[in-house]
């Protein structure tokens, strides 16, 4: 990316962006090439699994946009996973991975499908597999295209967001798995924004691999009884996002336990000098 088209920096803990309300679509040229060729080799690996398959219908084939297209598709799949299985694995990465990386909605739509398809263990183990690279994959075009983009769409976000992780530097991994588990930030928020505000890979991957198995856990398990699903919001009662926030407030929990020793070690030192 040249000067001219960076003029957004983090600067002193907070954000400043010169870019951002000037009207202009956010992105370059060389920035709508690097995601266009990233949407084709996704597009070119669909088109592979398709070859493989069997002469068929695939009209039922689309993203769920609702419990009924949901049920629909996985009626259809059903009978081909048993036969197919390798492509059916395939097509559902592809799918799950393009989603997360480009922020599309009904993710969550593809976490019950996977309960319904495969079971719990199964089914977690492949969401939390999707979702993990998905997200990696976010955020690694975010650190290549993302930062004028995001400036333009959360400039609010992001200036909260870095502000809080300056301050938590020294226990990067407890908040980032904080936020993954809780519904503090939104996950697609927190993939794109999290390399523009210098968060090491290997502290976002754990955190996003940790973090996301609770509510993978709780979105695939309803998946296999999806025919009794009247709605998404019967996913999250109060007892599951309660028990998200527990799993999240215990992440936390050396953080200010460290901290606390911190201050009452200052406090000490202080008063000897004195």
């Amino acid at each position: 990316m040249d000067g001219s088209a960076e003029k957004v920096s983090v600067v002193d803990g907070g954000v400043n962006n010169n870019t951002a309300n000037s009207g202009k679509f956010p992105l370059t040229a060389w920035e709508v090439a690097v995601a266009s060729g990233v949407v084709l080799g996704f597009l070119l690996g669909l088109v592979g699994v398709y070859l493989t398959m069997p002469a068929s219908d695939y009209g039922f084939l689309k993203l769920p946009r609702s419990l009924q297209d949901l049920q629909i598709l996985r009626d259809n799949l059903e009978s081909y996973t048993s036969d197919y299985t390798v492509q059916v694995l395939v097509g559902y990465c592809l799918v799950y991975v393009f989603m997360q990386t480009f922020m599309i909605p009904g993710t969550v739509f593809m976490s019950l499908l996977a309960g319904s398809l495969f079971g719990v263990i199964k089914g977690v183990a492949l969401v939390v597999f999707t979702a993990t690279a998905g997200a990696s994959s976010c955020f690694f075009l975010s650190k290549i295209i993302g930062r004028p983009l995001v400036f333009s769409l959360w400039p609010d976000k992001l200036t909260f967001f870095q502000s809080q992780v300056a301050k938590r530097r020294e226990s990067l991994l407890n908040y980032m798995l904080f936020l993954r588990v809780t519904p503090t930030l939104p996950n697609t928020f927190i993939n794109v924004a999290s390399p523009i505000v210098d968060i090491p890979y290997h502290t976002f991957f754990l955190a996003t691999f940790i973090g996301l198995i609770p509510a993978a856990f709780v979105t695939v398990r309803a998946g296999i009884a999806l025919g009794e699903l009247q709605s998404v919001g019967d996913l999250y009662d109060f007892q599951s996002i309660a028990t998200l926030f527990l799993i999240g407030i215990v992440t936390v929990t050396p953080t200010l336990i460290g901290n606390k020793n911190k201050n009452n070690d200052a406090c000490d030192m202080n008063s000897n000098v004195l």
